[in-house]
């Protein structure tokens, strides 16, 4: 299911015994779209501090009450690793964060999530180990970038300006992120369409662009999105239609058919 990323503005994050703190930003890949850290305000003094918080660790959310539970202490995530959200995170900081809690690392695996489709699939125990060994041989750099940072960014089509970045739809059980809203207000009065994270051609974080190999006349006529409604496979179908592009969920459905082989 698809989750607008503002459902989880001031989520509180839940340990095994007890709250922990609220969310205030997340970091996403800048290369496969996918949030790969919470970033959590832990709300205590003294020591009150910013700590990351994996989608590796979270169960399955109560979003009626706001609550991402995790499979962590509270002692556990209050010694996690300092990292200095104000500044880039390198992936040194990311294997230092991952040996503490016995992750695999997400990158080089082939997949959204190691060789995974799911973050899961990097918890302690399961592949973890053999996971973060084969970190240490890729090196590669972080793509990081601020979930805060990105809204309301500008969006330009092939064609011109087309509008700035709304909000973000994120899959809740990938933590991928499957669709950039656009709000094209300035053109077109009310009007909130959605671009695919994989349409996106270049994203200038020194300008705060985002671009889009598609027309302002395309993206006009696509159907538009109701961030207040529910938004369905059908609905997504006849978006992918309208730009005569292939979905993603049939490669993922094979992904996940694979995986639960293993």
């Amino acid at each position: 299911m698809l989750r607008n990323m503002k459902d989880m503005e001031e989520c509180t994050i839940g340990a095994i015994d007890g709250i922990i703190g609220e969310v205030k930003d997340y970091y996403f890949d800048d290369d496969d779209w996918v949030i790969r850290y919470l970033v959590v305000d832990t709300g205590e003094s003294p020591g009150r501090r910013n700590v990351l918080i994996s989608p590796i660790a979270i169960g399955q959310p109560n979003w009626s009450e706001k609550i991402l539970p995790t499979r962590l202490t509270r002692n556990q995530i209050k010694g996690s690793p300092d990292i200095d959200t104000d500044k880039p995170v390198s992936r040194q900081q990311e294997m230092g964060y991952a040996g503490y809690f016995g992750y695999g690392s997400y990158w080089g695996g082939g997949g959204l999530w190691g060789a995974g489709m799911y973050p899961d699939i990097l918890q302690a125990g399961r592949q973890a180990k053999a996971a973060l060994a084969a970190a240490h041989e890729a090196h590669t750099d972080s793509h990081l970038r601020s979930g805060n940072a990105i809204m309301r960014y500008y969006v330009h089509a092939s064609d011109g300006d087309l509008g700035h970045v709304a909000g973000l739809l994120v899959d809740e059980r990938s933590w991928a992120i499957r669709y950039v809203v656009v709000n094209t207000s300035n053109w077109w009065l009310g009007h909130k369409v959605l671009i695919a994270s994989q349409w996106i051609d270049n994203v200038s974080w020194a300008e705060s662009q985002v671009s889009v190999n598609l027309t302002r006349e395309a993206i006009k006529a696509a159907p538009p999105f109701d961030i207040a409604n529910s938004f369905t496979r059908e609905q997504e179908a006849r978006i992918h239609s309208h730009y005569g592009r292939v979905g993603y969920w049939p490669r993922e459905a094979k992904g996940a058919e694979s995986e639960s082989l293993r």
